[in-house]
């Protein structure tokens, strides 16, 4: 994995420690020494995929840095500290802070939550982006009205999807089949609730193993659990 980082941390032996060891992962890293030049680094950094930010700093502290970038960017950030008390983490966390790590520090482990806090950010960009749900190897794409098993596009009728949708979205819910019918095939519909078990074979049989997250409540109805 690579990608733009900044240290931020006016102590030189921090900058370089961190460094060091990120560079020897492929990541490209910069540095500031205080909350001015952080704030600079940001703007004139727009490709960064993370900020590990020292909380105790001249001319502007990390909450203060943080504060300001939560206002215009969802960059991750990891909050790099002396201060281990619980009310220091809970403001960070509060302003959006990705991560707290407390010094002293195992380079190796920091680097390991850079990774992770970087594919995290990647995974919720991309849901985000296009409005996309997953779970248990199911993929559904409201926008582009898209189901992926396990990276592979099905082929599902309109109800069949919105069949999915509706049990993804209560996952975890036992539903009645008065409950589906007025909320997938509207209060309008006059037919009966067998049209509902007829559809749910349909698509169990096309989701292949996912179908199993279907599960049958004998003489009520179904409930989607994904493993």
């Amino acid at each position: 994995m690579t990608g733009k980082i900044l240290v931020v941390d006016d102590e030189d032996r921090i900058r370089k420690l961190v460094r060091d060891f990120l560079i020897k992962e492929g990541y490209n890293v910069i540095e500031a020494a205080d909350g001015e030049e952080a704030l600079n680094q940001f703007d004139t950094n727009p490709d960064l995929k993370l900020i590990i930010l020292d909380v105790m700093m001249p001319k502007m502290d990390g909450f203060e840095v943080a504060k300001r970038i939560r206002k215009t960017s969802k960059l991750p950030i990891i909050m790099l500290t002396a201060k281990a008390d619980e009310d220091d983490e809970l403001q960070g966390f509060d302003i959006g802070v990705d991560e707290y790590i407390a010094k002293p520090f195992s380079p190796k482990i920091l680097v390991a939550r850079v990774g992770a806090v970087i594919r995290r950010s990647q995974t919720e960009e991309s849901v985000e982006s296009s409005n996309a749900t997953e779970i248990g190897g199911i993929t559904l794409d409201i926008d582009a009205h898209v189901v992926k098993i396990d990276g592979e596009e099905i082929s599902l009728s309109v109800k069949e999807f919105e069949l999915l949708a509706y049990f993804i979205q209560n996952r975890g819910i036992a539903l009645s089949r008065d409950t589906i019918l007025n909320n997938v095939w509207n209060y309008d519909y006059f037919g009966d609730a067998r049209t509902i078990d007829t559809h749910v074979k349909k698509l169990r049989s096309k989701m292949g193993d996912k179908g199993n997250y279907i599960k049958t409540i004998w003489g009520m109805g179904y409930k989607f659990e994904a493993e």
